[in-house]
């Protein structure tokens, strides 16, 4: 039988990643989280993680660079990163997205041992 259950999640009592992100939901398949108000920065660490993350753009602009490829990524804009891709990204001006992460990102401390997105 498959578990129809509804869950209400305040971001006020979510869980922070260690970069700042905000989980505000999390469920078997997948998660979501919240980068608030994000400060510019350099190249952030590359990464690669076990699972897909899609986002959007609520405001500001960022740069993602994905597997030898440069995206600008401006309100409005969405992006995926495949599960095992090579990724970075730069934020360029103060950022806020909204990201979801097929299988959840944070699982059994997988997102605090491979690094944020």
């Amino acid at each position: 039988m498959t578990d129809t259950s509804v869950t209400k999640v305040s971001s006020a009592h979510s869980p922070t990643g260690e970069q700042g992100q905000v989980y505000l939901a999390s469920g078997k398949r997948m998660s979501m989280r919240l980068w608030r108000d994000e400060e510019p920065t350099q190249e952030k660490p590359s990464a690669k993680h076990e699972y897909e993350v899609v986002g959007y753009v609520i405001s500001g602009r960022a740069e993602l660079d994905i597997e030898g490829q440069t995206v600008r990524l401006e309100p409005g804009d969405s992006w995926v990163v495949p599960a095992g891709a090579e990724h970075t990204y730069r934020i360029l001006e103060r950022f806020k997205a909204v990201e979801a992460t097929a299988p959840p990102a944070e699982v059994h401390g997988r997102e605090q041992s491979q690094g944020g997105s």
